[in-house]
């Protein structure tokens, strides 16, 4: 696996970080390389291997030759990390995190030492050890799966560490990323740390999560934050970008890291942003980490009708092997993202096995002894440029190298020119790495609007959190920029968005605007086919992006194709929008007269994420195309919208006939269900639509799946519902 490790950007971000928030940052002095600002330092880890796979030691400075752009670079670091030597390393004494504080790494001083030219030398605490990082990931794992994986941790730290080896310990559960335990090989702190796990923490949120599983969990009256709850729950997003936030956190050390993830899996997802996982694994490249997730499940046989855990079927179903089969998709879909994950950084995914300490040793060994180089740029410029590097060796010596062979140069965003801006937006949505500084969550339709033309609604809602906001004369403000493109199969362009929005604040607004999602929504109109949505988000006070990829397929579903009952994709909601407060240009009114979800002279904006509360109401919408005529050349179509608890219907809604197609739309039926949630238990829901075309003797359903929250507690501040933005408008 090719690494590298750029570390002037994350020496200012730290330091920044540290300046603003001293007693919120965790302590991390061990490990730090430490150098003067302003210094561009570039780290680069190399292994050197001979044709057998075998580690070639002893090489000095002399044999490496480095080039960055073309252009050779001084080599100022060296260092060769001999693993598992028989001499064993100095101890790491044991530093306590902050309780309760963030992983947030800090730039420590430490001991002055610079290079014959001047230079500040960075210094490498960790020498000849080898890393290993624990993240245990309580809000996927249910509380046998954090049992598991407690005991197999106390078990590697007692009996197969190794000499060389240090340890860290991370949780992530309902909040931010937690550093334990700082690295250090000394057991009885690790073993004090693993032991004190609180099991049962947010094993929660592993049920509520987990698609397949036919159990609903209860209301137990927990309040919830809207962005919280709207970002969490079926958005994989939040357990990706864990896994980020603590790659970015090992990048503080310049070392190989590996960083043992503990799951019980990550669930594939419509609503899943691409960019996402992608994002995460290139944070892990940059930052010298492969990821080895363990499915803390271990090896399960399961029952035919289930086990306790789940309601059973009923009739003959439990023995048909529907059951099981499902049951074995999902387990599957939930393991493939950590494969991947896995995969792609250069680790190995550990799962079928109840003996979960073989999978820690596994990913330490994968670990072997390595070189690091280091060298100042010679290119001062701080443009944001990729700058690609090269690793030679010397005097013909032959040998494989793998290292990481480029990197972004960094640039001051508020130094930007307009030109600037313009092109990093556009750089950015051509980038194969993902930016996520900006979480975002988007959903795709699709509506017939006549034989070869597909309306295709896009909808993104941004956690208002994460906007920067600046003062003026009174008022809170902000500008976000979005651009984005709809690619065919053959990478041809078929659609483009570029839009701007400035908004403006009274103060009272501004301070709801934490627990409040900005929500934006576009379109493009195409023919059927496969198609990549690619769209990047930019807030411009801080120069934050985001980035939101999807593949999109739209059926054919042409009036002369002979199949079942034709129809579009289902939109759910709890909120309308007028139509009037969207101050667009006539070229995006068009849009808005296109689009199916404006009636009426309002929209419906889609709820993305398809979390709701108890006191809202829910709306449904979708369409039925060329459904049978009967004798007097009419359609006739039922309709019914039921709720299901598991295995047991809750609601289901009285049957509405629609017998009367569209003004404009050829033969097209729209279906719209308006449901209030009062009386619905707050819980996990499964939703069907079911559509009769008695007709043409024709049946269809859909399903999704949705969380219905309590209503706010009275001693509360009320949770608002999302800040709708039009394209071209204010809020």
């Amino acid at each position: 696996m090719r690494r590298l490790v750029f570390l002037t950007a994350l020496v200012a971000i730290f330091a920044q970080m540290n300046a603003q928030q001293p007693d919120k940052s965790a302590d991390k002095g061990e490990g730090v390389v430490t150098f003067t600002a302003g210094a561009n330092l570039v780290i680069i880890d190399v292994g050197v291997k001979d044709k057998s796979g075998k580690v070639i030691p002893g090489l000095k400075k002399e044999d490496f030759q480095l080039l960055e752009d073309g252009k050779a670079q001084q080599v100022s670091v060296f260092e060769f990390q001999q693993l598992d030597s028989d001499e064993p390393p100095p101890p790491v004494p044991a530093v306590k995190a902050v309780a309760g504080a963030p992983a947030k790494p800090v730039d420590k001083p430490a001991e002055k030492t610079t290079l014959p030219s001047g230079k500040p030398k960075p210094i490498i605490r960790f020498q000849d050890r080898r890393l290993v990082a624990m993240l245990f990931d309580f809000s996927t794992m249910g509380i046998p799966e954090q049992t598991r994986a407690q005991q197999s941790a106390i078990q590697f730290v007692k009996e197969q560490l190794k000499p060389a080896d240090i340890v860290e310990i991370l949780t992530a559960g309902t909040g931010p990323l937690k550093v334990e335990q700082d690295f250090t090989d000394d057991r009885e702190r690790l073993l004090e740390v693993i032991k004190a796990f609180p099991i049962g923490n947010a094993s929660e949120l592993a049920a509520t999560g987990a698609s397949g599983d036919d159990t609903a969990g209860e209301d137990t009256g927990a309040a919830f934050v809207a962005d919280e709850t709207e970002f969490n729950i079926f958005n994989n997003d939040r357990k990706l970008a864990t896994l980020e936030s603590a790659a970015k956190l090992l990048a503080a050390f310049p070392e190989k890291k590996a960083l043992i993830y503990f799951s019980a899996g990550i669930e594939q997802s419509g609503n899943d942003n691409q960019a996402q996982l992608e994002s995460a694994v290139n944070a892990a490249k940059r930052a010298n980490v492969a990821f080895y997730p363990i499915d803390a499940r271990g090896l399960v046989a399961s029952a035919p009708a289930g086990d306790a855990s789940s309601a059973g079927g009923r009739g003959s179903s439990a023995f048909q092997g529907g059951n099981v089969t499902s049951r074995g998709n999902s387990r599957n879909n939930s393991q493939e993202t950590l494969s991947t994950l896995a995969y792609d950084t250069g680790g190995k995914l550990f799962v079928d096995d109840n003996d979960l300490a073989v999978g820690m040793q596994k990913a330490r060994d994968d670990i072997s002894s390595y070189y690091i180089l280091g060298y100042y740029s010679s290119n001062g410029k701080m443009d944001g440029k990729y700058r690609r590097v090269t690793v030679k060796l010397n005097n013909n010596l032959q040998a494989k190298l793998d290292y990481k062979s480029g990197y972004f140069g960094d640039k001051t965003f508020k130094k930007f020119s307009s030109d600037d801006k313009e092109n990093q937006l556009e750089q950015a949505l051509m980038l194969g790495d993902p930016l996520t500084d900006l979480s975002l969550s988007g959903e795709v339709g699709y509506f017939r609007l006549a034989r070869d033309r597909y309306y295709v609604p896009f909808s993104i809602k941004v956690p208002g959190a994460e906007i920067a906001l600046a003062k003026s004369k009174g008022n809170a403000q902000t500008e976000l920029e979005f651009i984005g493109q709809l690619r065919d199969s053959h990478s041809k362009l078929v659609g483009v968005v570029r839009d701007g929005i400035k908004i403006k604040l009274a103060e009272q607004t501004a301070a709801q605007l934490s627990s409040r999602p900005i929500a934006y929504d576009t379109g493009f109109t195409v023919p059927p086919g496969t198609y990549v949505l690619k769209f990047l988000a930019r807030e411009n006070e801080t120069g934050k992006m985001g980035t939101y990829e999807q593949k999109i397929v739209i059926p054919d579903l042409a009036p002369d194709k002979p199949a079942e009952l034709k129809i579009s994709s289902v939109v759910w909601s709890n909120q309308r929008q007028p139509i009037s407060q969207a101050i667009a240009s006539v070229e995006k009114k068009k849009i808005l007269e296109a689009d199916p979800l404006v009636q009426d002279g309002q929209r419906l904006i889609p709820s993305i994420t398809h979390v709701f509360r108890k006191d809202q109401n829910l709306y449904v919408y979708l369409e039925v195309y060329d459904p049978g005529l009967g004798a007097d050349q009419k359609p006739s179509v039922a309709a019914t919208l039921t709720f299901y608890r598991g295995k047991t219907r809750s609601f289901e809604s009285q049957p509405i006939r629609l017998d009367t197609f569209l003004a404009k739309r050829g033969q097209t039926l729209p279906v719209q269900f308006q449901a209030p949630l009062a009386q619905l238990a707050s819980g996990r829901y499964t939703c069907q639509i079911n559509l009769i075309d008695e007709a043409g003797r024709k049946f269809a359903f859909q399903r999704t799946e949705i969380v219905v929250l309590p209503n706010p507690k009275p001693a509360a501040a009320p949770v608002a519902a999302p800040v709708a933005a039009k394209p071209g408008s204010g809020l």
